[in-house]
This record gives C-alpha cells, structure tokens and sequence, in this order.
C-alpha cells in the first residue's frame, strides 16, 4: 500500500447554506464526528459529491480546512484539488499540502479533450506542487469527458515520486479492472464493484454513499462479498434516481445531522414529492 491511507472512506458532501450560496462553516464538526463515529477510515473532500467544482478556490480552500480542523486526526482527509486550470489546481494542491492533509486527489479538467502530453503536464504540476504528500489520480470518464491513459499513468509514475494512486469511479468492471496496477494503491468509487475491486488488489473505497450511509459502506469494506456489495450499488441506483447531493444531504437531515440540502447551482434541490421519495428510501434502509 502506498499513501498511508486505505479502508472506507466517505465522499464528503458540504454543508452549505443560503440556498447553496456559501459554506455552512458551523455544520463541519457534527458531519465529521458523524463519520468517525460510523466506522470509516477517513473522507475525500471536495470531490464529485462535494460539489468542489463548484466553489471559488477561496470556498474551497476553507473547506479544506474545516474538514480538516473538524477531523482532528481521526479521520484521513484526502483533498480533492481538480480545478478547470492548472494554476488553480496547483494553488489548492500546494494549499492542502501545507495544511497537513493526508493525501491529494486530483481529476482531469473537464471540457476539454486533452491530449496524453497536456494531461500528464497537468497532473506532474499538480504532483510537485504538494510533494512528498501522496497524490492521487482521480479515474472519473464520465466527469472528467475522458480517461486516463494508461501511459500517461506510467510516465507520471517516473516523473512524481509521490504518485500514491488513484481513485477509480468507472464502471462496470471491464472499464474498472485496467487502473488496478501493481504498485499503486487503487479505491473503488461504484459501491456495486466493492468486493471486485478489493478482490483484485484495491485498498478500500472511496464512497458517495459513505456520505450518508457511511456504516453500511464502512461494514462491507471491512467484509467485502459480492452480495453485500450488489446491496450497496442498488441503494446507490436508488439515490441516483434524485438530485443525489441534495438526496444524500436530505439522508443526513433524517440523521439527525446539522446539514441542511442547499446545493450550489446549478444543482438542483429535492422538489416535495422527491423529498418524501427519499424519505420513504431512507426508512426502509434506516440502520
């Protein structure tokens, strides 16, 4: 393992409020003692969940370190520092490295289809700029527009001493299996490939449903089956059925959780009959 950091870790939402217009900074402590109470390893900040994309950098890098204030060591808090540009994503990389985060992930910018010698300038910025922290390519195609190429991965490996590894949100398996490479420290994203993933060498799971379901996530990473994990990735498909952050955020509510379901345009929030959706979702996997 390399990185320092394995197991179940939550794709953290962030609490925000004002109709998603600023971070809810009082709602940080509670959510973290949430997830250190449930069993997980640690939590990813700012990624697809966390709406990170949609933050101005400022937002971004104090919610960093509220995530990581709030997590006092409990918790590993990687930092997810894609940004649309290079310098932006460099500036947050260097931001989380010097705050003391655990790790740091980065997605390749959306938008633009970038060739193999933009991406790998790109993630080689962004892995010097935090160096020695471990640093972590974020394997998303259907986010991002595009893969990464798997030379790209193996030039980055010469260039970045401190490439820990990746987390891997493609599915299914056939589009999963070839970022399982010998040497790098791999998280499962799909909950349904959690006992494939770890089965062929991943270290654990970064989970978006870990973010409101972070004991069901943590229980099957500790003992992963095929069943158990056809479970998880059918309550994923049942949350994705709605605006997932404002769903999983609503989840939290129901947790009894300071988290209001504000989400930062243009995601949408939950309309009534939606919210009573969820809520009758989430008593039926109440656990």
């Amino acid at each position: 393992m390399r990185g320092g950091i394995a197991g179940a870790l939550a794709a953290a939402v962030t609490p925000l409020q004002g109709g998603g217009s600023e971070v809810d900074d009082e709602a940080f402590a509670a959510l973290v003692d949430f997830y250190a109470g449930a069993g997980l390893d640690g939590l990813l900040a700012l990624g697809t969940t966390g709406e990170g994309i949609l933050l101005t950098p400022k937002e971004r890098r104090r919610t960093a370190e509220l995530f990581f204030e709030a997590a006092a060591r409990r918790l590993g808090v990687v930092v997810h520092c894609g940004a649309q540009t290079t310098r932006d994503t460099v500036e947050l990389a260097r931001h989380a490295a010097e705050l003391g985060a655990d790790a740091v992930a980065v997605i390749g910018p959306p938008y633009f289809q970038l060739d193999e010698e933009a991406l790998f300038a790109h993630f080689a910025a962004a892995a010097e700029a935090c160096a020695p922290t471990p640093f972590f390519l974020y394997e998303f195609e259907r986010t991002s527009g595009y893969p990464i190429p798997l030379h790209v991965i193996e030039r980055l490996r010469e260039r970045a001493p401190n490439l820990a590894g990746l987390k891997v949100s493609d599915a299914p398996f056939e589009r999963f299996q070839p970022y399982l490479i010998e040497g790098l420290s791999v998280f499962v994203g799909p909950e349904a490939l959690i006992f494939a993933g770890m089965s062929g060498g991943a270290v654990g799971a970064v989970s978006a449903l870990a973010a409101a379901f972070p004991d069901l996530v943590a229980k099957v990473v500790r003992s992963p089956s095929a069943e158990a994990a056809d479970r998880l990735g059918a309550l994923r498909a049942a949350i994705e059925r709605f605006p997932r952050h404002s769903a999983l955020k609503r989840v939290l509510a129901r947790r009894g959780l300071p988290i209001r379901e504000d989400v930062r345009a243009p995601l949408r929030p939950l309309t009534d009959e939606e919210r009573r959706a969820v809520d009758r979702l989430f008593d039926e996997h109440r656990p």
